[in-house]
């Protein structure tokens, strides 16, 4: 019997079209021998949707054309119940379109990468693949990944941090401690997105106030780094669980500006929608031996101290002038899933595919060997709401 596999993809985000796209190649990828493929498409308003057009990222180009295609769809956050139901049931016949064994979730950026959709999977208890509702968070929240990177002894760039509430009450003293701490230039980023979006260079004080109020629009949390102006960025992808993992080769990715913008990333320079691994790139990144194997343990340490699962990319800053190496984000749901990084380390985008379920799988072993209750009813033991001894 074929193992039942949903992705689900879209989502609430800004990353929604960059995630259809990534979901499409791992889709196209995934091995029908041995898997069914149900696709689960979130909207940008948060309505989920299933049916083959959705495998056709052409389909896209019109969305309202495409979901008459589709079915509304829903699941119940009742656990053990992996079911997915159509939204309008028929008079006669179930309303069960699918039952799913595994989750691949695809959601780039909030509402998705960042822990939420997690939650509703381990609610329902369904085996999903990727980092679970913990990892996701600290690893999309750049201020927190970066505490944790700290105290683990991870080399970070210099930063400050704050609110949007604090920016506009107490604005003055912020951009002297920025200035005091950090110097000119910095990057300005919210503290919760991926993809560049929102993030840019502030080379004066007119540019970071005008930074920082663009980035306020997207993130209740911004985050100010001092920028390495002589850099070199070096992405590693890292594959399995934090007990067992391994790093691959290194990709150089080529930017345009002083920063690796959303263009850059995905659009190919003006080539279309091809995903992450259209972007221009060296693979293997051209760097001395002693180097890359740093590179490849700095990111294996940053998946192994966020408690990572499945696969994640991190990306790095070597400083030219000093070749001192930080990390700079990780990407725990990476554009393509960074299956390019892994066909050049020898394991083909299929067999990607099949050890992110494997991993799934095995998580969920053996968090059934954990004791989750208690099998003792306090309310039959007497006392009264309060217990023999009260509450305090």
């Amino acid at each position: 019997m074929k193992t039942r596999i949903a992705v689900f993809f879209g989502g609430r985000s800004t990353e929604h079209e960059i995630s259809v796209i990534s979901a499409s190649q791992a889709m196209h990828a995934i091995n029908r021998e041995r898997f069914d493929v149900t696709p689960i498409y979130i909207t940008k308003e948060g309505q989920w949707y299933t049916g083959d057009a959705l495998l056709d990222v052409a389909n896209y180009r019109d969305i309202p054309s495409l979901l008459r295609q589709c079915t509304p769809v829903y699941m119940i956050p009742q656990f053990g119940d992996n079911n997915l139901y159509k939204k309008k049931a028929g008079l006669f016949g179930s309303n069960v379109v699918a039952t799913i064994d595994v989750v691949i979730p695809v959601l780039h950026g909030s509402n998705g990468e960042d822990g939420t959709f997690e939650g509703i999977l381990d609610s329902i208890g369904i085996p999903y693949a990727g980092c679970n509702t913990l990892a996701s968070a600290n690893g999309m929240d750049k201020i927190t990944m970066k505490q944790i990177l700290q105290a683990s002894d991870i080399p970070v760039v210099d930063y400050v941090w704050f609110t949007d509430k604090q920016w506009f009450a107490t604005r003055d003293s912020l951009i002297a401690e920025i200035e005091s701490k950090l110097g000119y230039p910095v990057i300005v980023k919210p503290a919760n997105l991926g993809s560049s979006v929102g993030i840019g260079a502030a080379n004066n004080r007119d540019q970071l106030i005008s930074r920082i109020e663009d980035a306020s629009k997207y993130s209740a949390r911004i985050i100010v780094e001092h920028m390495v102006e002589h850099l070199q960025e070096i992405n590693c992808s890292v594959l399995g669980d934090c007990d067992e993992y391994q790093a691959s080769v290194l990709e150089e990715p080529i930017k345009s500006g002083e920063i690796l913008s959303y263009e850059d990333k995905y659009m190919g320079g003006s080539k279309g929608t091809k995903g992450m691994q259209a972007s221009a790139k060296r693979i293997p990144a051209d760097l001395p031996e002693s180097e890359t194997k740093e590179i490849q343990r700095l990111a294996s340490e940053t998946f192994r101290v966020l408690s990572c699962h499945g696969v994640s990319r991190v990306d790095m800053i070597i400083d030219r002038d000093t070749r001192k190496i930080y990390v700079n984000e990780i990407n725990t749901i990476p554009g393509s899933l960074s299956f390019y990084l892994w066909e050049a380390s020898g394991i083909s985008f299929d067999k990607l595919m099949e050890r992110l379920v494997a991993l799934a799988l095995k998580r969920k072993r053996d968090a059934s060997m954990k004791t989750v209750s208690y099998s003792q009813n306090i309310f039959a033991l007497g006392g009264g709401v309060k217990g023999s001894k009260g509450v305090k």
